[in-house]
């Protein structure tokens, strides 16, 4: 088989990949900072002969390997970590911090994806007679603030590498390590997020017949909101609205003009998507006239996130591969509530694609949570301090599936 060729040469590369990994976990950049990371992984892909394109949308990096006709497969990992103070106690933890002195860590495994990526990169490079086509490995950087996928395709990504047939992704998560985890259709929810200022009239606070209190518009607006999913969204169908900021006035005993609260909104499908945003617009409006409010309130939203909608026969091609090389370690993936721009990136292509989990969880440590019921506290997930893959055989999971899902079009006599 193709995959046996190509991945045997990964015994060889492993100890340098572990070593670049705990290099990478010590020293993360934040979104549109990813300079050393770039520098060096344009450097790697260019030690194993692709032709190189970086400073793509800022820093984003794009290795191309061109070996026959065939078929053209663009990889994807994201570069940037988080501004989180790291407190896994790791002998490589991460002390740096970024461009505005905060605290930096790479607590969503973006490390992982990058390190698995160049090893699959590597291994493709090595093994050239196992497979035909084109091998795309494309490093984005920005994933965190949802703008990274976009600033590469509006700096001309389309039109500096060859078109893809499929584009294909993954991202470790608190699942046992060693597993992949395939879903088609629906697999993460598309993110919105809203900025909302009401508008009051300020006034002593011995005094409040006098003033319009945005507080309590606004304290009003966070109970009302939650009735969108729980009265507005069909029980059967995911939703989830959070309201994580709310701000106003800078003294006690004063009624303040203004107040903000920020929200996160989280649907998987479009018409559910719409349905939320107006009927936040509405009961937004509706609660500051309830309150007589001088002014109508300021909606904005920020920081969108597409839903990332998996081409079910890519899926189930790549979900195949994995059953033929991991076994009943290839396990279907949970519907995810987080949120990607990766789909950006084969959107502008015109192609399909596919994306998926893989574990990063002590296997006897999940287990063992499994069967108390502590997963939730017991398995730090994304985004959290503590949140650290262990080495192996995450790594090595991430290389195979990033070379098996490859070759399930590029293998010899794949089509």
């Amino acid at each position: 088989m193709s995959a046996d060729t190509v991945l045997a040469g990964l015994d060889a590369i492993r100890p340098d990949l572990e070593a670049y990994y705990r290099d990478l976990h010590a020293h993360p950049e934040l979104g549109h900072q990813e300079r050393r990371t770039s520098a060096r992984v344009a450097e790697r892909l260019r030690a194993y002969g692709y032709d190189v394109s970086d400073g793509i949308g800022g820093t984003g990096v794009v290795g191309v390997l061109a070996n026959g006709d065939g078929p053209c497969v663009l990889f994807r990992a994201d570069m940037d970590a988080l501004p989180i103070e790291e407190r896994t106690g790791l002998p490589y933890a991460s002390t740096a911090v970024g461009d505005d002195g905060g605290p930096v860590m790479h607590a969503c495994g973006h490390d992982t994806h990058v390190t698995a990526l160049l090893g699959a990169a590597r291994l493709m490079a090595q093994a050239r007679e196992a497979w035909k086509g084109t091998y795309v490995a494309l490093f984005q950087p920005a994933e965190e603030p949802g703008d990274g996928a976009r600033g590469m395709i509006d700096d001309g990504l389309t039109g500096r590498i060859p078109k893809p047939d499929v584009c294909l992704a993954q991202h470790v998560l608190p699942y046992p390590a060693g597993q992949v985890l395939t879903r088609p259709g629906p697999a993460l929810s598309a993110a919105d997020n809203y900025r909302i200022t009401v508008y009051g009239r300020s006034a002593h606070g011995s005094a409040p017949d006098r003033g319009i209190d945005p507080v309590v518009m606004a304290s009003m607006l966070v109970v009302r909101l939650q009735t969108i999913v729980s009265r507005e969204v069909g029980p059967l169908t995911p939703a989830v609205l959070t309201v994580g900021s709310i701000h106003s006035g800078a003294n006690p005993n004063n009624i303040p003009e203004t107040a903000e609260i920020q929200l996160n909104v989280r649907t998987y499908e479009e018409d559910v998507r719409r349905r939320v945003r107006d009927a936040i617009v509405r009961i937004t409006r509706a609660e500051c006239a309830a309150s007589g409010a001088l002014r109508g309130p300021d909606i904005e939203r920020f920081g969108a996130f597409p839903a990332t909608v998996n081409d079910e026969d890519t899926t189930r091609r790549v979900a195949a591969a994995f059953s033929a090389c991991f076994g009943d370690r290839a396990k279907v993936l949970d519907l995810q509530t987080a949120s990607e721009d990766f789909s950006e990136i084969p959107k502008a292509f015109g192609v399909p694609f596919t994306y998926w989990g893989f574990g990063g969880t002590d296997p006897e440590l999940y287990a063992r949570a499994a069967e108390e019921g502590t997963i939730a506290t017991d398995v730090p997930g994304n985004h959290n301090a503590a949140f650290a893959p262990v080495i192996q055989p995450t790594l090595d999971t991430g290389v195979r599936a990033a070379v098996v899902s490859a070759l399930a079009y590029l293998g010899n006599g794949a089509g």
